[in-house]
Formats: C-alpha cells, structure tokens, sequence
C-alpha cells in the first residue's frame, strides 16, 4: 500500500437509491484508504447523495439515470480530468469489503497490470456460472470471474475507459474487459471474499433465468461486435 499514495488513488462508487447502504461502505473504507472517495449519484430518489456526503465522500449527482456503466465512466473520466494515476470501482451495497483495497493495490503491483479485478467466483449461482462458461469461450478472456465490479485501473485504462468508444457498453463487466484486452492492457485479478448486500437483497442481474437470458443477448451481440477502437488506443 506503502508505494501508492492515497491522494493519487480515486475510489469510485456508482449509487442508485442506496440509503440504506452507502453511509457503511464509506465509513468502512475510511478504515483503510484515506485518500478521496468519489460517490456517482445516479438520479437517487432517495437522500443516497446527502447520506454520502455527511460520512464524507465527494458527491457528483447526475440529472438522468446513466445506469452502472454511464455512472462508473462519470467517475473515471473525473479521474482522468483530475490526474488521478488509479480509479478503483466498488459497488455501492456493501458487498465489497473495504480490506479488498490493499489487495488489488498489491495485485497491481505483483502482476505488473493495467487492471487487477477482485475475484470471488465461489459466490456465483448456477446461472451466473454458465454465462461465466459462454462468455469466456465467446471473448477468449480466461478471468474466473467476469462479472466484479471491484476493480483497480491505472491510467491507461482510466483513459481508454473514460473515452467516447466506451460510452455505449451497456454492461460494464464483460464489454469493459473486452475493450480493455483488444487494446492490449494487462488484466489480472486477485482471490477477495464478498459478502450478501447489506440490504439482502439479490443480484440485479442474476435474479432470475430470464435476466440471466437477457443479459447472455446482450453481451453476446457486444462480443461479437468486437467494438472498434480508436487509432490512439489500437
């Protein structure tokens, strides 16, 4: 932890309507990291944005829903505008632990990687296990685990992912490690233990086999497409 210093490090965490949640995740944190934690509002209904800010996060506060994606590319591309030198996303419902972060800042460094994801494919349903299975057959990214949003970025992958090819990806996990791996980064990851929402409630994706079918769609016709990068990061 020792070789990143916190101020050059950007916490970054996507919160819709999560009240009930974020004022925990942030004081957690603050047990561990004490450089800046960057709370991306997205269009909360509730009074997510204020309980941010009275445990002590910066709060940006999007007009319009962007979803997880378009809230997580708001918070890099405030990295990259900011100088930030690592951007590391965590969920805003407590799942992720906060002792997760010096891991993935000792992952970086071990593995000499662009990004280092925070593993824990024990926690996968069924469901999840075999859209693991396709996805990794159909990109040719052999993570065990495709869909944790707990990630570390160095600046190269700040930029990649804060720039206009990486506005449209609907689903942040697979179609983001997709692009990052055409352009050639280095991605690692790291074994970390997840725990249930603190609100109990179920993954938002894998809740039932139709979502699961829906979101095997969507990311299938990403892979497929193979997005197409600009000249700067080709």
């Amino acid at each position: 932890m020792n070789s990143h210093p916190h101020q050059h490090i950007l916490i970054i965490i996507p919160a819709k309507n999560e009240a009930a949640a974020i004022g925990s995740v942030i004081q957690e944190i603050r047990e561990h990291f004490t450089g800046t934690i960057l709370v991306v509002n997205d269009a909360s209904s509730d009074n997510t944005a204020q309980i941010a800010r009275d445990a002590g996060a910066k709060v940006l506060s999007l007009a319009l829903s962007l979803g997880a994606w378009g809230a997580i590319q708001t918070g890099l591309r405030y990295a990259l505008k900011h100088n930030y030198q690592i951007a590391i996303t965590m969920d805003a419902d407590g799942q992720h632990e906060a002792r997760s972060i010096p891991v993935l800042l000792q992952g970086l460094d071990q593995q000499t990687c662009d990004v280092i994801v925070g593993a824990y494919p024990e926690r996968g349903s069924l469901a999840r296990h075999i859209a693991w299975a396709f996805f990794r057959w159909l990109s040719g990214i052999a993570l065990e685990d495709l869909t944790s949003g707990l990630r570390a970025y160095r600046h190269a992958a700040i930029d990649l992912l804060a720039s206009p090819s990486a506005t449209l990806l609907d689903y942040q996990d697979v179609g983001v490690l997709m692009l990052l791996h055409k352009a050639h980064l280095r991605i690692g990851e790291v074994p970390i233990y997840m725990r249930q929402r603190l609100d109990g409630g179920k993954s938002r994706i894998f809740d039932s086999w139709w979502a699961v079918s829906r979101y095997m769609l969507h990311t299938a016709i990403l892979c497929i497409a193979q997005l197409k990068l600009p000249k700067k990061f080709q």
